[in-house]
């Protein structure tokens, strides 16, 4: 947790953005694993985190967006809670240590939210992304869980992430934090690969480190041969000499701000010829992105530097024929890197998504949406100092993709689908980076750097 103030602080500034009503908060509860009693690793609704700070389950917080004065509900511990947790701090408490002016029991939050309502007050809320909690909204709002989404509120959506997306002195110290675990998770990966041992042994190394330095993964691990699969949570495969491993993670630090790597290494220690002039593509494009990035620049832009980075690259490859931009203009990066080029990066991977354009569609927000340019959609981003983002090009050789392509006449003469014949196995690649944009620039996160070029992936993998 940060210090009571920057927590007083936020909440302030939030109500100054949204101006009146009650602002509603819930916090994440617990969620079974098989039987209420086991449950799954916990983890905090991120807004709630960053106005509120605890990371404590069954926690609700509303502000009053009038008077600035903010409550914190809950119910304290009982004997019985406390044999199995030992001593608890009491709402009053988890209150004071925030800022919070008022605490009170979980039963009197029915009770002020209804009193609002009859009042007239609006009660604002961003759209609720698990079960247990759309059913508390439900209840506590007086509407079914299928309307939640269409009463959300659209000025506290934006305030949100706004505020989320700049990130201050304190929060990029956490994320230099979160990097330190990303550190040991990838090179940990790097130092342990071998021929002949099991993807899934060293995927638990991987996920280990991640306990070991921090509260766990920040998403589920991707470590596999088949890099091609974007998002590859099987771990059932036996390395293989000859082969390319991916390994795609990222670390929790104990205040909630997150990490996330890739990187791309020869089972053997050793890149062939072709997997190197691939690889080194891809870095190009990696370089070529943070070199590119300025403050004010659209991301789209920033993704264009990357697309046309790649498709130059494929062109000395003879896998791309013709003029580059004629490439761009139809789209052909995307048979290669059918992804968008990075996301947000703070208390989520994936940061504000659960407000933002994957959680739905922002075509009827699409004026507010341009002239915020906050990281709520990719579309209209503007990247300004204090963003945070992902730098993570990729090259994927996806058989079923380049059938697809070639069947409909996507990118005839551009592509040289003849000559994809010969990568069809080859697999993929993608690396990644953590990007602060700053006054001038852009910085990589981190104080070193997990090892990247060909020549310091080879000296480390299989050195354990």
């Amino acid at each position: 947790m940060f210090s009571k103030e920057i927590y007083m602080a936020r909440r302030a500034e939030l109500c100054r953005r949204v101006g009146k009503g009650l602002i509603l908060l819930p916090g994440n509860v617990e969620s079974p694993l098989n039987y209420p009693n086991n449950t799954y690793h916990f983890r905090q609704d991120s807004t709630f985190l960053y106005f509120f700070g605890h990371n404590v389950p069954a926690l609700v917080g509303v502000i009053d967006a009038e008077t600035g004065v903010a409550t914190l509900y809950g119910d304290d511990f009982t004997v019985d809670d406390i044999i199995w947790m030992g001593p608890q701090p009491t709402i009053a408490d988890f209150a004071e240590q925030v800022g919070a002016e008022c605490s009170k029991p979980m039963a009197q939050l029915q009770c002020d939210i209804a009193a609002a309502i009859i009042k007239g007050r609006e009660v604002h809320y961003l759209p609720p992304y698990r079960g247990e909690t759309k059913l508390m909204m439900s209840d506590l709002l007086g509407i079914t869980p299928s309307m939640l989404h269409a009463r959300k509120s659209v000025d506290l959506l934006f305030a949100v992430a706004e505020m989320r997306e700049k990130k201050s002195a304190e929060e990029i110290a956490a994320l230099e934090e979160a990097f330190e675990i990303g550190y040991q998770m990838h090179t940990t990966a790097m130092l342990n690969t071998r021929v002949g041992r099991s993807e899934h042994e060293v995927a638990g190394m991987v996920d280990g480190m991640a306990l070991r330095y921090g509260t766990g993964t920040s998403f589920t691990t991707i470590l596999s041969q088949h890099g091609e699969v974007l998002h590859n949570h099987d771990h059932s495969g036996i390395m293989e000499s000859g082969r390319l491993l991916l390994c795609d993670a990222g670390g929790e630090h104990m205040n909630g701000y997150v990490s996330d790597h890739t990187r791309t290494f020869p089972v053997n220690g050793k890149f062939t010829q072709k997997q190197k002039d691939v690889y080194n593509i891809v870095l190009a494009a990696h370089d070529a992105a943070a070199e590119a990035l300025r403050p004010g620049m659209m991301y789209s832009e920033l993704s264009d530097v990357a697309s046309r980075t790649l498709l130059e690259g494929l062109k000395g490859l003879d896998l791309v024929r013709g003029s580059v931009e004629d490439a761009m203009a139809a789209g052909a990066a995307y048979l290669f890197m059918p992804h968008g080029l990075g996301h947000g990066i703070g208390l989520d991977v994936h940061d504000c998504e659960n407000i933002g354009e994957r959680s739905f569609s922002f075509e009827p927000l699409a004026e507010r949406a341009k002239a915020s340019a906050c990281c709520i959609t990719r579309q209209w981003w503007r990247l300004m100092p204090g963003t945070v983002l992902s730098d993570e090009p990729g090259i994927y050789f996806v058989p079923a993709l380049i059938d697809k392509m070639e069947s409909e006449g996507k990118y005839k003469g551009i592509v040289n689908y003849e000559k994809l014949k010969e990568y069809r196995d080859f697999g993929g690649i993608r690396l990644e980076d953590d990007l602060i944009v700053t006054e001038t620039g852009c910085k990589i996160i981190g104080d070193k750097t997990i090892p990247i070029t060909v020549e310091d992936v080879e000296a480390m993998v299989g050195k354990a």
